[in-house]
């Protein structure tokens, strides 16, 4: 099974920029990167067993093109992304608020929350996708939680 690249663009193209842009911190970045994800798909030979499959896939290649991206030599220029989340449409402000604290945590716990929050995945998929042991995974959820809640207390008390 190998739908077209078309296809999967429709269905996946805006996950696959999230997800890009929570590595990357930046528009022009996380277009890249999902990009290049998708160039690879289109040029992959494999078929692919499932749509969970190819979700899967697609998933953890975006990742690791999005961190190359952000490791390369050639990004000597990184746009702030709190320049860019101006552009991004929030229906209420506290998904704005969320968004900045989710951002400011470190990559690893980033990653985690943004795949189990917002891609729906549970432990054991998250694991296999990044390859990793669930109790890592299970460690580093716990803990984005623990410092989200930390934030988002203190920026209560503030209010």
């Amino acid at each position: 099974m190998k739908p077209s690249t078309e296809s999967i663009y429709r269905t996946y193209g805006d996950r696959l920029f999230t997800i890009a842009y929570t590595v990357c911190q930046n528009r022009e970045d996380a277009e890249d990167a999902m990009q290049d994800t998708l160039i690879r798909y289109s040029s992959a030979k494999q078929e692919f067993e499932s749509m969970e499959h190819i979700k899967a896939w697609l998933i953890r290649v975006t990742i690791n093109r999005a961190k190359d991206i952000r490791a390369s030599f050639w990004r000597r220029k990184k746009a702030d992304w709190e320049e860019n989340a101006a552009s991004l449409a929030f229906e209420e402000p506290e998904e704005s608020r969320l968004f900045e604290a989710v951002m400011g945590l470190d990559e690893k716990y980033r990653i985690v929350i943004h795949m189990f929050y917002y891609e729906d995945y549970d432990i054991g998929e998250i694991a296999q996708i990044l390859r990793c042991p669930s109790g890592t995974i299970k460690s580093r959820l716990s803990r984005g939680r623990r410092l989200l809640k930390a934030v988002l207390k203190e920026e209560w008390k503030d209010d």
